[in-house]
């Protein structure tokens, strides 16, 4: 007997819904596009259900991970708007660029009701992320200084490290 594969039990878009998600990508000159169920997800790294991101649009189904939204919106977000027009799937090879959006995703968890940065990192865990100190929560509370100042340095988080609204 052959077993469909168990999804990861995480947070889905069809669990937070597409409005609040929407107003919180355009508030960084991003747009939010919703994708049918069962259609491909453009702009898509991974492929399956996992956002996509095209130019300054973040693509998304209902069952796309929010975890998922978050962390490709945040790789727009990290990039200068003129360099975002240029991005279709990938959108950069730099370490100190990945840590950052990592970082901003977890951040972004809590401007979402009912959502919250803790949700966001045990989601990340249960998808497999990887931190060499053994969890999300564990690198961003003991290892993720370098991604904050990052962050901080770009106006993208106030000085205590919070985004600006």
């Amino acid at each position: 007997m052959t077993h469909a594969p168990v999804a990861p039990d995480v947070m889905r878009m069809a669990d937070l819904g597409f409005a609040l998600a929407a107003t919180l990508l355009a508030r960084y000159g991003l747009s939010l596009e919703s994708v049918a169920d069962g259609q491909p997800i453009p702009g898509s790294y991974w492929g399956d259900d996992e956002a996509g991101i095209i130019g300054h649009t973040v693509y998304a189904r209902g069952d796309t991970p929010v975890h998922s939204l978050l962390h490709e919106a945040g790789h727009l977000i990290v990039l200068p708007p003129e360099r975002r027009d240029a991005v279709h799937t990938d959108a950069t090879d730099s370490i100190e660029e990945e840590d950052a959006t990592c970082y901003l995703q977890i951040v972004m968890g809590d401007a979402l009701p009912g959502v919250g940065s803790k949700r966001i990192m045990r989601d990340m865990d249960t998808w497999g992320y990887s931190f060499r100190l053994g969890s999300t929560q564990a690198w961003f509370e003991q290892d993720a200084e370098n991604a904050r100042e990052w962050l901080v340095n770009r106006g993208l988080l106030s000085a205590e490290g919070a985004l600006w609204f």
